[in-house]
């Protein structure tokens, strides 16, 4: 392919600030005493990573911003246009203010040690306000369909009603994402998995600057799975993981094309439903039985298989998986729906 070259520059550019950047932000984090705190609630065997420095998403939140203006502005020399550029910029800030979502959130527990940190009603509030705000500026920089795509079907046309319900399908999605960390290397290798695969679909659809940021955040989640592979030096903190799900959503709103989007963040749905499932179920057998009954042994549904015998290793290379053949039907459907 004619500019090849620029997506392979967009990877290695992030993947080496991300990666080199972990010597500067670990001892950093050490210091300023930004350590996780793991609760008696969780595995017991997890204990043993009380005090890892956190907010590592800095890393690859540094690799991506930095590769992507790079990149971008090499790009636009000859091929960008400005409609594409802002919306690219429109998902870059999506996922960058959920991101400084995240990073309250962590400073709030490592700084001032309140475990609950932002409160669900305030972290909604705020969600809410961003997917808003997203979703206008979509609009307004030319995505006024309110038409929901299905492959081998049709489409169907939501009218009014399509704002509100993709508001609910950002801030569920986004916080799916977040819910998607909590096994070392396991948010990052699934998110690398989905990126190579709107990779492939924005290059197939010729819309290569959109391209340079599934590109951009491969390379940095890349190059800061050199520090969160097990054992884990740094977790990416509720920072990292929120802006991985902004810039989750925000490639797949820019697509347009939401049952593909589906299927190929279908890990990340099912981390978040896992968790619907059974708090719902424990509330209707408390309800009707007088205790609350669990379906998994603990959620998000990694942990179960975690407690189920699964090493960390075996959960993230499984989960990996999986997101790559969703990933593969969510090619194919975008190429042959």
């Amino acid at each position: 392919m004619e500019l090849s070259w620029i997506y392979i520059l967009a990877i290695a550019v992030s993947f080496g600030i991300a990666a080199l950047s972990g010597f500067v932000i670990i001892p950093m984090m050490r210091k300023l005493h930004f350590g996780a705190t793991i609760y008696e609630e969780g595995p017991a065997w997890q204990k043993s990573k009380n005090g890892t420095p956190l907010m590592g998403g800095f890393m690859f939140i540094l690799g991506t911003v930095i590769s992507l203006m790079i990149s971008v502005a090499i790009y636009n020399s000859d091929h960008g246009s400005q409609q594409e550029t802002l919306r690219l910029l429109s998902g870059v800030m999506f996922a960058l203010l959920n991101g400084f979502i995240g990073f309250l959130d962590d400073y709030i527990k490592s700084v001032r040690k309140d475990r609950e940190g932002l409160t669900p009603g305030q972290k909604m509030i705020m969600q809410f306000v961003l997917a808003a705000a997203f979703l206008a500026a979509l609009y307004a920089l030319g995505d006024t369909s309110t038409e929901i795509e299905i492959p081998f079907i049709g489409d169907i046309d939501l009218w009014l009603f399509y704002y509100p319900l993709m508001m609910l399908v950002l801030v569920y999605l986004t916080n799916a994402v977040n819910l998607t960390d909590g096994v070392d290397g396991l948010c990052g290798s699934v998110t690398v998995v989905y990126s190579a695969v709107m990779l492939i679909i924005f290059l197939q659809s010729e819309m290569g600057g959109y391209g340079l940021f599934a590109a951009a955040l491969a390379g940095g989640v890349m190059g800061f799975l050199v520090w969160n592979l097990h054992p884990a030096k740094i977790f990416m903190g509720d920072t990292g993981s929120m802006f991985l799900g902004g810039a989750v959503c925000a490639m797949g709103f820019i697509l347009h094309e939401h049952v593909v989007l589906a299927f190929a963040a279908l890990l990340y749905i099912a981390e978040a439903l896992s968790v619907v499932i059974q708090v719902t179920y424990f509330k209707i057998t408390k309800k009707k039985y007088g205790e609350g009954r669990r379906i998994f042994k603990m959620t998000p549904i990694h942990h179960h298989f975690e407690m189920s015998g699964f090493s960390e290793n075996k959960i993230v290379i499984t989960f990996s998986l999986f997101t790559l053949i969703c990933g593969a039907i969510a090619v194919v459907m975008h190429i042959y729906g």
